[in-house]
């Protein structure tokens, strides 16, 4: 299972950063938003994580051991991640930009506008949510092989 989970957001003037607990710091575009460069490079930092794009040129696909965790949409600035039914209930209650996946399970899916409404710290725990999930769903053998790498 991933066990990062951010620390710190600190806001320096108008420049933000996310201290991880490897030492990784990233600085945030805007006042502790995450941007699609930001989510790629926090998704693909992640151990045994590929990234492509096999519906279209428009939409990449994050996987880890060949399963979806995230779809980033490049042209239409969402991303979809997988998540608890109850919590996806709560997020979209609090957030107009979260809600139901868009063509995916309504239940375990959110979609989220990259509106600037969603701060930082909650999307990078929902990224980690989601790579968990499916993490925790691979096959002993697949969770060996991720262990391995």
């Amino acid at each position: 299972m991933n066990e990062e989970r951010i620390i710190n957001i600190q806001f320096l003037t108008t420049t933000s950063f996310l201290f991880l607990p490897d030492s990784t710091i990233f600085r945030l575009s805007k006042e502790g938003i995450m941007n699609i460069e930001e989510i790629r490079e926090y998704c693909i930092r992640k151990k045994g994580v590929t990234e492509s794009f096999p519906f279209n040129e428009t939409t990449l696909v994050f996987k880890v051991m060949n399963k979806m965790f995230c779809l980033l949409g490049l042209d239409d600035h969402r991303v979809s991640l997988k998540n608890d039914p109850d919590k996806n209930i709560e997020l979209r209650a609090q957030f107009p930009a979260i809600y139901e996946g868009y063509h995916l399970h309504k239940q375990m899916w959110n979609t989220i506008e990259l509106n600037g409404t969603v701060p930082s710290k909650l999307m990078a725990e929902m990224i980690d949510e989601s790579y968990d999930l499916i993490v925790a769903s691979l096959t002993k053998k697949l969770k060996e092989e991720l262990k391995n790498l």
